[in-house]
């Protein structure tokens, strides 16, 4: 199978990281089957014998495999974090400084240079200055820790190791392969269940948190399974597993029941088309000048209050068809308490412009921000949920230059 879909498994190495990555899986699905959630940390305890045994190339690859059956888990001390990703990312950033330290001398600077590279340094950067003037110091430390191994192996070390025809393919089908098996889990259960909308938050678990995240790595991830189809010759084998990929991951995106996803997969072909076009510069100044006309003409003589919705009338919906006409009468209640947070991150924007109120402390602070008039009936907010906008959140929590880096 390895074989057919192009990596090699002549060497030992890859043998032995074919097993731990299987016995990774293993551990994980067993545990979910028989809520033994001590089972999950198995594979934990062989990272040790692997490291000694293969270069970190294959650990990354590791916990690429690992994303998409990690488990959130809570721990002492206000911590949460994802088992078992999260300490192999911490494990492999610190690999990776130590490699850097020996082999810098040897690593190209090219990467290093790029502008992306670059304004990414300087959004990490503002990040640790906006923790040191944070509100509450101790939720943006953590913050920053966690976007420090975050960037230090899915930017840099991925940018090191992810160059050859071969490496993408390894990348593609270690994500793939347990993402597939998770979405099978996932619509087995759901379909048991009629497919219901009330219950498909119930049927991700314990993989997921709820079908917002899930969507979300479907969503993402499309992409790469639409254009893997030309790795491979037509009508190969491997070909046809990717053509018949494509509904798959379409069905399971659409019994996701996540607005956001679908429009998501639009906005990426209309991307494809803008860059394929060479239109990106053009469709940049574009959306700038729109969003600078939308918030112009909403914060005008505080036009945005003429939206306000009516509190008895957004309601929660039992269906995703009610729930799709809902959004666009703006009765939904999802997407006008969105608006009610989204209207809390621009006032705390204007009460801390420059350095917000500190990474990771939206929460916190946002609802002495708010205007009653757009509050719903979930307004309480017992799920302790963020703003639903990255640019917002990053311009109430880092102020207008963390914006700018990030954009």
């Amino acid at each position: 199978m390895l074989k057919r879909i192009g990596i090699d498994t002549s060497d030992q190495s890859s043998l032995l990281f074919g097993i731990l990555g299987l016995t990774i899986v293993g551990s994980f699905f067993t545990a979910a089957a028989t809520e033994l959630y001590v089972l999950a940390g198995i594979p934990i305890l062989l990272i040790g014998a692997y490291i000694s045994i293969v270069d970190f190339r294959k650990i990354f690859y590791l916990l690429l495999m690992t994303i998409p059956v990690s488990m959130e888990t809570a721990l002492p001390g206000g911590f949460a974090t994802d088992l078992p990703s999260e300490p192999l990312m911490i494990i492999l950033m610190g690999i990776y400084l130590l490699y850097v330290l020996r082999n810098g001398k040897n690593l190209s600077s090219d990467f290093l240079k790029h502008p992306i590279s670059l304004f990414l340094i300087l959004h990490v950067l503002w990040i640790i200055a906006t923790t040191v003037t944070s509100q509450i110091f101790f939720v943006s430390f953590k913050f920053s820790l966690a976007k420090l191994w975050y960037v230090t192996v899915f930017f840099y070390m991925s940018g090191s190791l992810l160059k050859t025809d071969k490496s993408l393919k390894i990348f593609f089908w270690c994500v793939n392969i347990p993402l597939v098996i998770t979405i099978i889990s996932i619509l087995v259960r759901h379909a048991a269940i009629g497919f219901s909308y009330d219950g498909v938050n119930g049927v991700m678990e314990p993989f997921y948190r709820n079908h917002v995240t899930y969507a979300c790595i479907l969503a993402l991830f499309f992409p790469f399974v639409w254009f893997a189809r030309d790795w491979y010759r037509t009508f190969s084998f491997t070909w046809w597993v990717l053509v018949a990929l494509i509904p798959f991951y379409l069905m399971a995106i659409h019994y996701s029941y996540s607005r956001t996803a679908l429009v998501a997969l639009a906005v990426a072909f209309g991307a494809w088309l803008v860059i394929h076009l060479k239109l990106t510069k053009l469709a940049i100044a574009l959306s700038v000048a729109g969003a600078v006309a939308v918030v112009g003409y909403l914060a005008n003589d505080n036009t945005y209050m003429q939206y306000a919705p009516n509190y008895e009338k957004t309601t929660i919906h039992d269906s995703y068809e009610n729930l799709v006409e809902a959004t666009f009468e703006l009765k939904d209640i999802s997407t006008m308490e969105r608006v009610y947070r989204w209207i809390a991150g621009a006032y705390m924007f204007t009460e801390r412009p420059v350095f917000g109120f500190g990474p990771g402390n939206f929460y916190n602070y946002y609802k002495s921000y708010t205007v009653t008039a757009f509050q719903t009936y979930v307004s309480d907010n017992p799920e302790k949920s963020g703003i639903h906008s990255y640019y917002l959140m990053t311009l109430a929590e880092q102020g207008f230059l963390g914006l700018l880096f990030f954009i």
